[in-house]
């Protein structure tokens, strides 16, 4: 890659990555369902107003269905849950446990589309959930802690199931249609949940900042930068800011919040990415990238939350 991708791919981690420190300070104040629909919203504005410059809104037409199915599970749900999870996890452990996506876009390719799988995969999908368990065994005596995990690792999974979806579905449209079209389907399903979940207080000013850099900086810049990748080193590469947001996610709960992270929780995330790295490799045709909020060669490749 030429030194300009390689920074555009540095800054691309580094904004997915501080997502999670958004999510980690302004979900408390906002709740999950307000923050995300936030987040949405101004994701839906900024790229559906891209989309109509480019005069491919029309190609949504048709494709209401499917785009609702992918707003709700690769949007409105993991994001919710992510930012559910933030509540009780380090901003940099919950970047970790967004890293195991391509774990679950193989394991669900493999059940559900009788995908085959490599061995070499099959040992990538054996050692990147023994790295889970490594990552939050300290984690798992308390049941708030097992609860955000499990909500951290669910929407991995919907990233997973979305990933394939696009890919079936949603073919045709390109990645900046599908990218708005979700994000547009996404907080029109969210909406009603966070009217219910209003915050009893005003949110800080801190927490404001945090949503609208969500939306604006996390969502709208960042598929900016991630399409400018797609267009010039391919969706095999620019996938690869996968193994990238977790170093930053951590760096930032450290510089910010003052996260420090036990040794057997980096020794996990380390055994996570390496066994991710096995499967994302691990075949000579390339597993179909996660989707980003739009997370896929043909469509957004997913990667973070």
């Amino acid at each position: 890659m030429s030194p300009r991708a390689v920074l555009e791919l540095v800054a691309l981690a580094a904004i997915w990555g501080a997502s999670f420190l958004f999510m980690r300070i302004a979900a408390p104040e906002f709740g999950p369902a307000m923050l995300i629909e936030i987040r949405v919203a101004i994701a839906a504005l900024f790229l559906s107003g891209w989309l109509a410059l480019r005069g491919e809104f029309g190609a949504l037409q048709g494709r209401l269905r499917d785009l609702a199915v992918l707003g709700a599970m690769n949007s409105a749900l993991p994001f919710s849950l992510f930012a559910f999870a933030t509540l009780s996890l380090p901003a940099g452990l919950s970047s970790v446990l967004n890293a195991t996506v391509p774990l679950f876009v193989v394991a669900i390719g493999f059940l559900w589309l009788r995908e085959r799988l490599a061995p070499v995969r099959l040992l990538g999908l054996v050692i990147g959930f023994a790295g889970v368990l490594v990552l939050v065994g300290h984690k798992l005596t308390l049941t708030a802690d097992r609860t955000a995990v499990l909500a951290g690792l669910s929407a991995a999974a919907c990233y997973g199931f979305s990933s394939h979806y696009t890919k079936r579905r949603l073919g045709g449209l390109t990645p900046l249609a599908i990218a708005a079209g979700s994000q547009i389907a996404a907080s029109i399903v969210l909406l009603p949940v966070a009217l219910a979940a209003l915050p009893a207080q005003v949110p800080s000013t801190a927490a404001f900042a945090c949503a609208a850099l969500l939306g604006v900086v996390c969502t709208g810049v960042a598929y900016v930068l991630f399409f400018r990748l797609l267009r010039g080193v391919g969706a095999a590469r620019a996938s690869t800011v996968t193994f990238l947001i977790p170093i930053f996610g951590m760096t930032w709960g450290y510089l910010f919040l003052d996260e420090r992270l036990p040794l057997q929780a980096i020794a996990g995330a380390a055994v996570v990415l390496f066994g991710t790295l096995l499967v994302a490799r691990g075949s000579r045709a390339p597993a179909p990238a996660p989707l980003p909020t739009a997370a896929c060669p043909q469509s957004p490749p997913r990667v973070a939350p």
